[in-house]
């Protein structure tokens, strides 16, 4: 199989020139996480930018001081195999498609899941575990939650209670939907109209983090529990890797906690983590 056969056509774009709020405003309206970049003359890609790349450089307002100009990228023709060690090798949730040196399409790890569960990996979900997983305690105050995720880079964490067990998962997303923010300046600072189509409330929260400095955004000092997501999907040690893929596939989860039979937290395994088992 290759990338033109599991790839996304036609992406999302920022343009250069452009500017950061040009592209935070697609983010909004297209609720992604981070869009190829090409020049606005010729459609020829020239790098990526993130929800990360932005925030790294908050004061930065040029695209072109933003983006990641040396971003790897794949040819349609390409195995999936290739495309799957690309974004293993280099820690990535996208990669772009070129083709004459222009972009033709878009692939993430969620792309790869079908394939994995075609293939029918029986290997446990336990060998495939990448990184450490950091929990968070359910009475923890959502400033302190939010200050963990941003310190250990999360976009998820399980929830456990006093005794340790798992008892939910939460979300930056989760998270941030309580926060407080002027909604109006944020509007009017992407230039959005209140009665305009084509953006929500969900990709507009999701990014605002990103606009509004700490002082402009405020969370209520409730406990996690009140907002997690109470009896997450789980799968075990032993769970084959292609039930796993199924799991995030069908309810498009990015991750799993991995519990063992006494509700114990042993691990969280993400969407990324499963290309392995296509490159061994």
């Amino acid at each position: 199989m290759k990338v033109k056969d599991i790839m996304t056509s036609d992406p999302v774009v920022a343009t250069l020139p452009g500017n950061r709020t040009d592209v935070l405003r697609q983010l909004v309206m297209e609720n992604k996480t981070g869009v190829p970049v090409i020049k606005k003359a010729d459609n020829k890609l020239v790098g990526f930018v993130t929800r990360q790349d932005i925030t790294a450089k908050p004061e930065e307002e040029q695209l072109a001081m933003i983006i990641r100009k040396d971003y790897p990228n794949l040819a349609p023709n390409d195995k999936i195999e290739v495309a799957a060690k690309l974004l293993l090798d280099n820690d990535l949730h996208h990669l772009p498609v070129v083709k004459n040196k222009k972009l033709v399409g878009i692939v993430t790890p969620a792309d790869f899941l079908q394939k994995i569960e075609d293939v029918g990996c029986e290997e446990p979900v336990e060998k495939y575990v990448r990184t450490p997983c950091v929990p968070i305690y359910e009475g923890a105050p959502l400033p302190v939650a939010d200050a963990v995720f941003r310190m250990a880079n999360l976009m998820a964490a399980p929830v456990l209670n006093d005794e340790g067990r798992l008892v939910g998962i939460v979300t930056d997303r989760d998270i941030f939907n309580l926060s407080t923010v002027n909604v109006s300046a944020a509007m009017s600072a992407l230039g959005l109209g209140e009665d305009e189509d084509g953006w929500t409330w969900e990709g507009l929260r999701n990014i605002m983090k990103l606009y509004f400095n700490v002082s402009r955004i405020d969370l209520p000092k409730i406990p996690v529990k009140q907002v997690m997501i109470s009896e997450p999907h789980t799968v075990f040690r032993k769970t084959p890797v292609s039930e796993a893929a199924r799991i995030m596939k069908k309810y498009d989860f990015g991750q799993l906690p991995i519990r063992n039979s006494k509700d114990r937290l042993v691990a969280m395994i993400y969407e990324l983590d499963l290309l392995v088992s296509l490159v061994e």
